[in-house]
C-alpha cells in the first residue's frame, strides 16, 4: 500500500465501513478495494487482505451464523405451486434496533451496549480493581440488583486543572447507589451526598502495589472521605455505604471528571434547562435562562455547579446532576443514538475508556450482560431521590449534613424490599386481572380462618405478637404460632388452597395483604388434621395491626422529593 491510499485508509470512520447487507439483513464490513485494513481497532491481528465483505460479529455468547441466514430466524420457503410468498422481512432500520436496543441502559454502563463490535479491543479499555469481598460477588439476571455508581474528584486528563482539589487522591464526590428491581419494571437512583456525616468501618483493601492492608475505619466524619482517604479503595465506599443504608452493592463503577465530557461527546450533547441565568465563576458555566445542549467541557461544568443554583450547596448541584443524568438516559434510549453506528462506536469507546470497575465485572460480556438487563427499564419509572438529611446540629456554621433519622430508615427499607417509587403497570393484563381477582369474592368470618403463622424475617417475637393481636382483636381464633420459616424472606406472603379462598381474603382484609402476597397453593395439616393456611411474615412487616405493603406502591415517604427520568425540569 503506498502513503497515500494507507492515509486515506487511516481517517476513514470505523463506523462508516459498517453497511447494512439487504441480503443478509446484517451489518457488514467492507474493507477498501486496495487491501487497506480495517480502521477498527480490532483484536491484535493482521486484517484480511480482500474486498470480501467481512461479517460483523455478533452479540456475544452467540456464534457467527452461515453466511446467508442468521440463527434463530427460519429459512424462506421456496414459492410452490400454490404461489405462497416468502415471509416478510422486517425493516432495515427497525432489524438495527432490534440488534442494539437495551444496551443503553445508564450513564456509567452507555458504552458497554456496543460490545458486538470489536471485543478484545473494548476489553483491553476497560480497567478493574478487586472488590476485597464487600460486594456480593456480582449480580444475577433473576435478582434485583445495585450498582454503586462513584464519581471522584480526582484530576486525570487534559483540561481538568480548573475543577476539584487539585491535590485530592480521588474522594467519592458524587455517589449514587442505582437499585433495579428484580422484575426491571422500575428503579431507584438513589444519591448520597458527599457531605453526609457516616461511620466508615474498618477496610481490607487491596493496594495499588498488591499489597493487603485493613485501613482502620473513622467515626463522624465526610462519606467522601470513604474513598482516597488514608489509602481508601472504592471497596471502603461501598463497605460504608451497606454501613448506612443496610444494602450490599452487587458491583461498583468508578468515573472520574473525563467520564461526563467524553460521554456527551459521543451522543452529540445532551439538552438540560434552566429556569435562571448562570454565570459561575467557579465551574465556568455560563449559561442563559431556557434549554440548551451541552456537551464536552460545558457538560462538566454544568454538572460542577453548585453556587449559582438552589441554596449554593451540595444537595443543590445533587439536583443538578440528577437533572442531567436524566437528560442523558433519554437521550441514550433514543432511536438518534441506537440507529446511528458512528454514536455506536463512540460510546463503546467513550464508555469502556472511563471507567473503572470492580473486578467481578471486568469484561466487555459481563458489562454487556448488565446493560441488558438494565436496558429493559422505561425511564417513567427510574426514579431519581436523595437520602434524607438535615444540617448538622453540632455546627454552627452550616457545612455538613447529617442523617434524617425520621424518613431515611424508610426510604432504605423501601429499596432493601424492593418496592418502588413509581407506581409501575408492571404486569400483564391477564396476570394483573389474575392477581386483582384473588381480593374479589366472598369472605368467610373471622372466626372460620384458620392460619399458622410463621417469622421469616420480621422481627423476632412478631409471629406470636400477631396471633394474639389476631385472636384477641380481630376475632381470628383459629390461628397458631408455628415459629421460624427460612430467614432473609422479603415479602410476607399467604399460601392457601384454593377452597379456602375465602379465608385468604379475610385475613388480606385484616391484614392490609395485596393480592400478589396471596398465594393459591397447597394448604397443610395442622396438629388437629384440619387444612390450615399458611402466613409467613416477610422483611417488610412492620408489626401486628399494621397493614402490610408490598410490591410497587408508588408511595414516596413524606417529605423525600424526587423525579423520574421522563421529566424534563429546569434547573432554578
Amino acid at each position: 500500500m503506498d502513503a497515500q491510499s494507507r492515509g486515506r485508509a487511516e481517517n476513514i470512520d470505523p463506523a462508516d465501513q459498517w453497511v447494512l447487507n439487504p441480503n443478509t439483513g446484517e451489518y457488514e464490513l467492507r474493507l477498501t478495494p486496495s487491501g487497506a485494513q480495517s480502521a477498527v481497532p480490532g483484536p491484535r491481528r493482521a486484517a484480511s487482505r480482500t474486498a470480501t465483505p467481512v461479517r460483523a460479529p455478533q452479540r456475544p455468547g452467540r456464534d457467527v451464523p452461515p453466511p446467508r441466514r442468521r440463527r434463530g430466524v427460519p429459512e424462506e420457503p421456496v414459492p410452490t405451486r400454490r404461489g405462497r410468498r416468502p415471509e416478510k422481512k422486517k425493516s432495515k432500520a427497525k432489524k438495527f434496533l432490534l440488534w442494539t436496543g437495551g444496551t443503553m441502559a445508564f450513564l456509567l454502563i452507555a458504552g458497554a451496549g456496543a460490545g458486538y463490535l470489536y471485543l478484545e479491543h473494548l476489553n483491553d479499555n476497560i480497567d478493574s480493581v478487586p472488590d476485597d469481598g464487600a460486594s456480593t460477588g456480582g449480580f444475577k439476571k433473576d435478582e434485583a440488583i445495585n450498582i454503586l455508581l462513584i464519581g471522584t474528584d480526582k484530576r486525570t486528563g487534559s483540561g481538568n486543572s480548573g475543577y476539584g482539589d487539585k491535590n485530592s487522591p480521588g474522594h467519592a464526590d458524587t455517589t449514587i447507589l442505582l437499585h433495579v428491581s428484580k422484575d426491571r419494571s422500575n428503579a431507584t437512583a438513589l444519591s448520597i451526598p458527599r457531605d453526609l456525616i457516616v461511620d466508615i468501618p474498618d477496610c481490607p483493601t487491596t493496594q495499588e502495589d498488591g499489597s493487603k492492608k485493613v485501613i482502620p475505619g473513622s467515626q463522624g466524619v465526610r462519606f467522601n472521605t470513604s474513598l482516597g482517604q488514608s489509602g481508601r479503595t472504592p471497596s471502603c465506599t461501598v463497605r460504608t455505604v451497606t454501613e448506612l443504608t443496610g444494602i450490599r452493592a452487587d458491583n461498583f463503577m468508578v468515573a472520574d471528571f473525563n467520564a461526563v465530557k467524553t460521554l456527551t461527546s459521543a451522543v452529540g450533547g445532551v439538552e438540560v434547562c434552566l429556569a435562571k441565568d448562570i454565570d459561575d465563576p467557579d465551574s465556568h458555566l455560563k449559561l442563559s435562562k431556557g434549554t440548551h445542549t451541552i456537551e464536552g467541557e460545558q457538560a462538566l461544568a454544568f454538572v460542577r455547579t453548585r453556587h449559582s443554583v438552589g441554596f449554593g450547596g451540595d444537595l443543590s448541584r445533587i439536583g443538578l446532576q440528577q437533572q442531567f443524568l436524566s437528560a442523558l438516559m433519554r437521550k441514550l434510549k433514543s432511536n438518534d443514538t441506537l440507529t446511528s453506528p458512528t454514536k455506536m462506536v463512540k460510546l463503546a469507546e467513550a464508555g469502556t475508556e472511563a471507567l473503572t470497575v470492580d473486578s467481578q465485572l471486568d469484561s466487555i460480556g459481563k458489562l454487556k450482560d448488565l446493560g441488558l438487563e438494565l436496558g429493559k427499564l422505561n425511564t417513567k419509572n427510574l426514579t431519581f431521590t436523595t437520602v434524607p438529611v438535615i444540617d448538622n446540629p453540632n455546627e454552627t456554621v452550616k457545612a455538613t449534613v447529617v442523617l434524617n433519622e425520621a424518613t431515611a430508615p424508610e426510604v432504605f427499607d423501601m429499596i432493601k424490599n424492593d418496592v418502588s417509587f413509581t407506581e409501575v403497570k408492571k404486569q400483564k393484563k391477564k396476570e394483573k386481572a389474575a392477581v386483582a381477582a384473588r381480593l374479589k369474592g366472598t369472605k368467610a368470618d373471622a372466626s372460620e380462618v384458620r392460619v399458622r403463622i410463621l417469622n421469616g424475617g420480621a422481627e423476632s417475637g412478631s409471629a406470636q405478637k400477631t396471633v394474639t393481636w389476631l385472636q384477641t382483636e380481630e376475632g381470628v381464633t383459629k390461628s397458631e404460632n408455628a415459629g421460624n420459616a427460612d430467614a432473609g424472606q422479603k415479602r410476607t406472603t399467604l399460601e392457601y388452597d384454593p377452597e379456602q379462598a375465602d379465608q385468604a381474603r379475610r385475613l388480606a382484609a385484616i391484614m392490609g395483604l395485596s393480592g400478589s402476597a396471596l398465594k393459591p397453593g397447597e394448604s397443610v395439616t395442622n396438629a388437629q388434621g384440619l387444612p390450615t393456611m399458611t402466613l409467613i411474615l416477610g422483611e417488610d412487616f412492620k408489626g401486628a395491626g399494621v397493614p402490610v405493603s408490598g410490591g410497587s406502591s408508588g408511595k414516596t415517604p413524606e417529605g423525600v422529593e424526587k423525579s423520574t427520568a421522563d421529566q424534563v425540569q429546569c434547573a432554578k
